[in-house]
């Protein structure tokens, strides 16, 4: 393997328990220069090295500008089992990053929808704080989160913090929550037509299951948002990252090459075909 797809030491620094199945690692390279000079965008992934284990394709949930990189990372299979059980102190590999990010520069000066589903959804985590940190490059935030049941929605204090900042719209909604549950009960899908947006200024950035992200895309399309304008993260079985070993193909496209971000009408069709 060429060296610059080698994975490079890195030393977790922090580790952050999220919920029941899923952690934050932040980590910083062994070697200084390395971190120095390591640079990445919200959207784009790395591959997660753990020794004698294996490897998996996780994005980084961190802002650019952080001294320090984070991972937030859902147990779903052995090498994440694995990732689990490390703590601050311990040391794992990092290559990357990898893959097309989020079209922030052109969403600069215009509103920016976030739907997302699910449990984790890290990739829009990193777009939440990107433009939140910048404030005055964008105009609205809009973020619509649907879960499961409203115990799932890990980052629930996050979430009431970022309804407080200016020009930030949070719609969340869960399928199924208690008596307490403060929001809506139900789909998310509906909440977009609550959405504060100018769709001829606004770019939307989706995360989630395939289903959901097909049914949000056509809901902001009939809003009057472009659908060139809006964005899907999407997932594979990404393996070797530089689209060569062909597990994460979809159509004619690559997922850890020509994505995991692509633009709706690059996928639309493909998206709308079962079993691909």
């Amino acid at each position: 393997m060429n060296a610059a797809h080698l994975p490079q030491p890195a030393e977790i620094v922090e580790r952050i328990r999220e919920s029941d199945n899923i952690f934050t690692l932040k980590l910083r390279f062994a070697d200084a220069a390395y971190q120095a000079n390591y640079c990445y965008a919200p959207g784009q992934f790395n591959m997660v090295y753990l020794p004698a284990v294996g490897e998996v394709p996780i994005s980084l949930s961190s802002d650019p500008e952080d001294d320090h990189l984070a991972h937030t990372i859902r147990v779903a299979g052995r090498v994440t089992r694995g990732l689990a059980e490390l703590k601050s102190g311990d040391s794992l590999g990092l290559r990357g990053p990898y893959g097309r990010a989020w079209p922030l520069a052109s969403a600069l000066g215009k509103d920016v929808v976030v739907v997302t589903g699910g449990l984790g959804c890290a990739p829009v985590l990193a777009v939440i704080h990107y433009v939140l940190r910048r404030r005055s490059a964008f105009r609205r935030l809009v973020v619509i989160q649907g879960v499961k049941h409203g115990h799932d929605l890990i980052w629930a204090a996050a979430y009431a913090a970022w309804a407080q900042q200016p020009d930030c719209q949070i719609l969340v909604a869960a399928d199924a929550a208690d008596a307490l549950w403060p929001w809506h009960v139900g789909s998310a899908i509906p909440l977009i037509e609550q959405a504060q947006f100018d769709p001829a200024h606004a770019v939307a950035m989706l995360c989630g299951p395939e289903g959901m992200m097909v049914a949000a895309a056509r809901a902001l399309a009939a809003r009057g948002l472009d659908e060139s304008a809006i964005h899907l993260s999407l997932e594979r079985n990404m393996q070797c990252a530089v689209g060569l070993c062909g597990h994460c193909q979809l159509g004619g496209h690559f997922i850890c090459r020509d994505g995991p971000v692509f633009a709706y009408p690059e996928v639309k069709l493909l998206l709308e075909r079962g079993g691909l």
